[in-house]
């Protein structure tokens, strides 16, 4: 007999389907709620409510566990590579290596963008950020290819819109940079890997030849793989919900890096940076801010510990630490007055009984922002390498939810406005 929870209202019984998953989560079904009983659910930024169900990303925050269809990322971020990964993400399996030739490739052939992007990015402001940008020419793409927008799209069609997402917003992610710094804006090169060719977009000259630096190519594509996916998020919730409405996957990401930009969620990095500054130009006195930390009184609080769903360890920091330790070692910065705060804060995080006893540890987002810091990525781009990051999930959640053929997203509220009144005249009203 099937598990069933009873809910009992006015006397009356109801009965509610358990739905349980591959990994033993269990779930009240309350589809039929409304309709039987009139009532709804209230949870406030649905910490407790399940919109779907997924096949694409088991975590559990109190073991410490992140997998991506099944696989740990423990093992995708030491044998993979960020565009195998994201096929697994996309396609639901790790590609023979005819599949992941030809994904590469035609990603390499599509990564170059129409001459007209060029033109719209004279149209922003020099102080545009840079996410208002990204997520500005990703919903322009559709403008550039409307048949994108049909309700109706063929599988080859769907295939050809994520391949030319996933080959174009490297290019226009590197361009927004050089956009930004007046520097002549590099053409991708297809004798390139993905995470190369974004490297050199982003950080050679015409004047000059630009070296590469396998250490740093590495470092970047643990990074975007950490970042990958990361279950039903905000920006990931964001692009299921705008695409249940039949949306384009060009307007549907755009709305994901909107929701990506909040620094409620995709700013931590950039936090971190901040912070870490900000210790410097007071003296560099880490046992200060610690203190402070610690202090009840004090609001303040240290940025980049601690994870706000892994209770016990983020799993994705173990692993970039020693890419963050690669990079430093590779570009000689491990005496950085800067990245010696970094170290002394990981140190008493890792040390201090306070921090111990409340699971303070180091999470992804204190290591990539020091990753990034240190490469030459400006602090206002963090969240476009997240974006870059982040995007093989937004579109396996998407795609998995077209095909599951998911109604249109449309949550209920309880309302706590006035009762009815009747209209005032103008020349009445007091």
């Amino acid at each position: 007999m099937a598990e069933s929870a009873e809910l009992i209202l006015d006397g009356k019984s109801y009965s509610l389907p358990v739905i349980e998953g591959t990994e033993q989560e269990k779930a009240f079904d309350i589809g039929k709620l409304r309709d039987q009983t009139g009532y709804v659910t209230l949870d406030s930024g649905y910490k407790n409510t399940g919109a779907t169900k997924s096949a694409i990303t088991f975590l559990d925050g109190e073991e410490g566990i992140l997998r991506y269809r099944g696989y740990p990322i423990e093992q995708l971020a030491e044998k993979s590579s960020f565009i195998e990964v994201a096929y697994l993400l996309i396609y639901g399996k790790l590609p023979t290596k005819a599949e992941l030739d030809n994904f590469s490739e035609q990603i390499t052939k599509h990564t170059l963008v129409h001459e007209d992007v060029r033109k719209i990015f004279d149209g922003f402001p020099s102080a545009t950020h840079p996410m208002a940008i990204l997520s500005s020419l990703i919903c322009a793409l559709t403008g550039f290819y409307p048949e994108s927008l049909s309700p109706n799209l063929s599988a080859e069609e769907i295939d050809l819109n994520v391949i030319r997402l996933m080959a174009k917003i490297s290019t226009i992610a590197a361009w927004t940079y050089k956009n930004n710094m007046g520097h002549p804006l590099n053409y991708p090169r297809n004798d390139l890997d993905y995470c190369s060719n974004f490297l050199y977009m982003m950080f050679s000259f015409p004047t000059e030849k630009y070296e590469l630096d396998s250490r740093i190519v590495s470092a970047l594509n643990k990074l975007l793989i950490l970042h990958a996916d990361h279950e039903q998020n905000c920006s990931t919730s964001t692009v299921r919900l705008v695409g249940s409405a039949n949306a384009s996957l060009y307007g549907s990401v755009s709305a994901g890096i909107n929701a990506l930009w909040g620094p409620l969620h995709g700013g931590a990095n950039q936090e971190v940076i901040e912070m870490l500054e900000a210790i410097q130009k007071d003296g560099g006195n880490t046992q200060k801010w610690v203190d402070k930390a610690k202090d009840p009184n004090d609001s303040f609080r240290l940025m980049g510990f601690g994870h706000r769903v892994y209770k016990n360890f983020d799993p994705r920091a173990t692993i970039i630490k020693k890419a963050a330790d690669d990079v430093l070692t590779a570009l000689g910065l491990e005496d950085s007055p800067l990245l010696k705060i970094a170290k002394e804060l990981e140190q008493a995080a890792l040390t201090d009984e306070y921090f111990i006893k409340r699971k303070l540890y180091p999470n992804v987002d204190f290591y990539s922002g020091i990753i990034y810091k240190a490469i030459g990525i400006p602090t206002e781009m963090f969240t476009v390498m997240f974006a870059l990051g982040r995007l093989p999930g937004w579109i396996a959640q998407w795609k998995e939810m077209r095909e599951n053929k998911e109604p249109i997203g449309r949550p209920r509220q309880i309302y706590t406005g006035e009762t009815e009144r009747d209209y005032v005249s103008i020349d009445a009203r007091s």
